[in-house]
């Protein structure tokens, strides 16, 4: 069976395994209405792609996909950036600005990380989605709007309603129709699959013909892929770089293992002689390891905004 055959696909997303299976039956049924979908997955697992195949499978489908992370915008501005603000709301405000709910109007909006909106605006979030309406940053005018709202996150919705990074009824509002997301080691033979997909449209990028070791076939279906797919598709291309006919996948995950240090009871030991965008990396990591992936506290205890820190996970 040729590789297209045998990776099934929904939209813009890949896999034939039982897991993606349903994951495919659950879309096609919730894209039919208009009801609140909430993603729960493990950062790496594709989530942003299934709210758009959400949107594309729905109704919707001709109108705007918005996608915004909740993490990345500053706490100060997340209202107007959410909701927009009338000329002169604020010093700066030169301009009236229409914010991603009205972007997003008659289409979907995809809230990405949503425990990281700050409390306060997951009140004003909640009255949004109860009225369809909202005022914006310094106006008096009610503005309506017809948003089918998705939102995702990485953390376990219990605890983070009981650290105080999720209201409890928000989440009940969010999670009318909750989806978890199947993490890359569920997804059986769709591994292998799919890491022959990115190569073959790497070989179709750079006009090769590159192939996969029987080792490194091997490696795939034995590793864990703590990243899912996002690590997954990585591991691949920093494969390809390195190859001249043959990917060796092991020598990249042997690489990425044995430059990490080693954490004990809070404390992380390193090499010398390791680079410093090494260490930065790994603390970084494993101080939000620390906190349980919550990164307006990471950032805090690092002593910088959140903004360089979703830059800095971005690069990573």
């Amino acid at each position: 069976m040729s590789l297209d055959k045998s990776l099934k696909h929904f939209g813009i997303m890949y896999g034939a395994s039982p897991a993606m299976e349903r994951l495919y039956q659950q879309i096609e049924r919730v894209a039919a209405t208009d009801a609140t979908v909430l993603l729960v997955g493990e950062s790496g697992t594709g989530k942003e792609l299934i709210a758009n195949a959400i949107h594309h499978a729905s109704a919707r489908k001709s109108e705007t996909f918005v996608a915004v992370n909740c993490g990345a915008i500053p706490a100060h501005l997340i209202e107007a950036a959410l909701f927009g603000h009338e000329k002169g709301s604020f010093t700066g405000a030169m301009r009236q600005h229409i914010g991603y709910f009205e972007h997003a109007s008659r289409g979907t909006l995809f809230l990405d990380e949503i425990t990281e909106m700050p409390v306060d605006m997951q009140v004003k979030l909640l009255r949004v989605l109860e009225s369809g309406s909202f005022v914006r940053v310094g106006g008096d005018e009610e503005v309506k709007v017809d948003v089918r709202l998705v939102a995702a996150t990485n953390r376990d919705l219990e605890a983070a309603v009981k650290q105080g990074n999720l209201r409890e009824d928000l989440m009940y509002r969010l999670a009318v129709f909750p989806v978890r997301v199947p993490p890359l080691r569920e997804r059986g033979s769709d591994i292998e699959l799919l890491a022959q997909s990115f190569l073959q449209e790497l070989n179709e990028k750079e006009n090769s013909q590159k192939v996969l070791s029987r080792n490194s076939l091997d490696v795939i279906r034995s590793y864990s892929w703590p990243g899912n797919v996002r690590e997954l598709k990585n591991v691949v291309q920093r494969a390809f770089i390195l190859a001249t006919d043959t990917l060796d996948i092991e020598e990249c995950i042997s690489d990425l293992a044995s430059k990490k240090p080693t954490v004990h009871e809070g404390y992380l030991n390193f090499f010398v002689g390791t680079p410093l965008a090494d260490a930065q990396r790994e603390i970084i990591l494993a101080t939000l390891k620390h906190y349980s992936g919550n990164k307006r506290l990471t950032a805090e205890a690092l002593g910088i905004s959140l903004k360089t820190l979703y830059n800095r996970l971005k690069e990573y």
